[in-house]
C-alpha cells in the first residue's frame, strides 16, 4: 500500500532540526523528500557530535531518513536554476534561510509561484517573516528563553531550565507539517498554492498551553514549580523507598483510590484534601502525608499496586529502560537501517500509526549529494550537462 502522501514531491532546503524534521515526518508518509545542500554538504548537524558511527553523526541520522540528496551551490544562478527548474513538478518548497535570502536569490514565493502556481511555499524562520525581529536569526536555546519556557521550567532552587531536547524546534517541525498538509489539501478546492510563514517563536509560546491561559486570565506571573502541576495536585514526583516515581491523580475519584490503596483513607474525606481546590492550596502539607506513607515499600510495588487500580502513575526510566520497554517495542519505535557508511544503524521509529497507508522507513539518512545525477536526470538534464555542473562546482 502507498504512503498517504505518495506522489507528493517535496524540496527541502533546510538543515539542523525544525525543517529536517518536519520534513521527515513527509517523507515517512510517502512524499518524495528531495535534500538540497550545497556542494560537499551543508547541514551543520553532520558534523555535530560525538557520537558519530562510521563518521556518520548520530544527530543528523535523527531527523533525515526517507530523503534523497541533492548538492546545488545556490550561490550561483546556474545553481538557482537548478532549483528553479525542480520547482516546475514541486509540491512543496520549504526552506530555513534568514528572512531576505531567498528573496536576494529570486527564489522567494512571488517568484516561484509564477513557475509554478500550486507551490505550497514554506519558511521558517525564528521570529517568522513580520514583526521588528524578523531578520534576526533564532536558535531553540534562544528561543526557550524568550518564549518564556525556560521561567517556568525548573525549580525555585535550580533557577530557569532549557527542556532537554531541542523541543521549540520539534514543535515548529509539527506545525510547519500541519501547515503544509492543510494547505495540499485546501489546493484540492482552489487549485493554487499559498506561502507558509513559519516562527520557531510563534511555536514555542504556542506551546505554553494552560500556563499561558492561567496568566492572561489572573495577571499572575507564575512561578517555576518543578515537578509539580500549577492546577492539579498530587501531580508530581514522589519519593519512596528505594527511589523516585510519578503520580498523576486528575479527579477526586482517583484521589479518593489512591489514598485507600497507600492506606491513608482518611485523607480522602479530610477537608484539607477533599476537592483539588484545597489540594492546590494545601499541597505541601498533602506532599509531605502522601511521601510519608510512601517510604514504606520500594517504588515498583507501588507502581505495580497503583496500575492494579487504574491510578495514573509511572517509572522515570532511563534511556536504555525506554528502549528496552515491550510496549516501545511493540509499536516498533526502534526500527533498523543500513546506511551506506555507519552500516547498520538504530533509528527512532514513527509514532504515525494509519491502518491502511501505512507509514514505511525504506531510505537510509542520505550521504550528502547521493542522488544528484538521478535526481538532474529525472528533471531532464543530460549527462554531458551535469558533467559540467560538476566540473564548475555547481553540483
Amino acid at each position: 500500500m502507498a504512503g498517504a502522501l505518495e506522489g507528493m514531491k517535496v524540496l527541502d532546503l533546510t538543515r539542523v532540526l525544525a525543517g529536517p524534521h518536519c520534513t521527515m515526518i513527509l517523507a515517512d508518509l510517502g512524499a518524495d523528500v528531495i535534500k538540497v545542500e550545497a556542494p560537499g554538504g551543508s547541514d551543520e548537524t553532520r558534523a555535530w557530535g560525538p557520537p558519530f558511527q562510521n563518521g556518520v553523526s548520530a544527530y543528523y541520522l535523527c531527523a533525515n531518513r526517507n530523503k534523497r540528496s541533492i548538492t546545488v551551490n545556490l550561490k550561483t544562478e546556474e545553481g538557482r536554476e537548478i532549483i528553479r527548474t525542480l520547482v516546475k513538478e514541486a509540491d512543496v518548497l520549504i526552506h530555513n534561510f534568514k528572512t531576505g535570502s531567498m528573496e536576494k536569490w529570486l527564489l522567494d514565493y512571488e517568484a516561484l509561484k509564477n513557475i509554478n502556481p500550486q507551490l505550497v511555499y514554506c519558511s521558517i524562520t525564528g521570529f517568522g517573516e513580520t514583526g521588528p525581529y524578523r531578520h534576526l536569526p533564532g536558535y531553540d536555546y534562544i528561543i526557550q528563553g524568550m518564549s518564556g519556557l525556560m521561567s517556568i521550567t525548573g525549580s525555585e532552587e535550580s533557577g530557569p531550565m532549557k527542556i532537554g531536547v531541542a523541543m521549540v524546534d520539534i514543535l515548529t517541525g509539527l506545525y510547519s507539517a500541519i501547515s503544509i498538509q492543510a494547505a495540499l489539501l485546501e489546493r484540492e478546492k482552489s487549485g493554487q498554492g499559498q506561502k507558509i510563514d513559519m516562527s520557531l517563536m510563534d511555536a514555542a509560546v504556542s506551546s505554553l498551553a494552560n500556563v499561558a491561559s492561567n496568566y492572561l486570565i489572573s495577571g499572575t506571573i507564575p512561578r517555576r514549580l518543578g515537578n509539580d502541576h500549577p492546577n492539579i495536585v498530587p501531580y508530581s514526583k514522589f519519593k519512596a523507598l528505594d527511589g523516585e516515581l510519578i503520580i498523576a491523580v486528575g479527579n477526586n475519584r482517583q484521589f479518593a483510590t489512591l489514598c485507600n490503596v497507600m492506606g491513608i483513607r482518611e485523607i480522602a474525606i479530610d477537608e484539607r484534601f477533599h476537592t483539588n481546590k484545597a489540594r492546590v492550596k494545601n499541597k505541601l502539607e498533602l506532599t509531605r502525608i502522601l511521601e510519608n506513607q510512601l517510604q514504606l515499600k520500594p517504588a515498583h510495588e507501588w507502581l505495580e499496586l497503583f496500575s492494579q487500580h487504574n491510578i495514573p502513575c509511572g517509572p522515570i526510566a532511563t534511556m536504555d529502560q525506554v528502549f528496552d520497554h515491550p510496549q516501545v517495542q511493540a509499536r516498533d519505535m526502534v526500527v533498523q537501517v543500513v546506511h551506506p557508511e555507519a552500516g547498520p544503524v538504530k533509528l527512532v521509529g514513527s509514532p504515525i500509526k494509519l491502518s491502511r497507508t501505512k507509514t514505511k522507513i525504506d531510505r537510509h539518512p542520505p550521504i550528502a549529494g547521493e542522488h544528484t545525477i538521478e535526481i538532474l536526470l529525472g528533471a531532464g538534464y543530460s549527462r554531458e550537462t551535469i558533467e559540467k555542473l560538476k566540473e564548475t562546482n555547481i553540483i
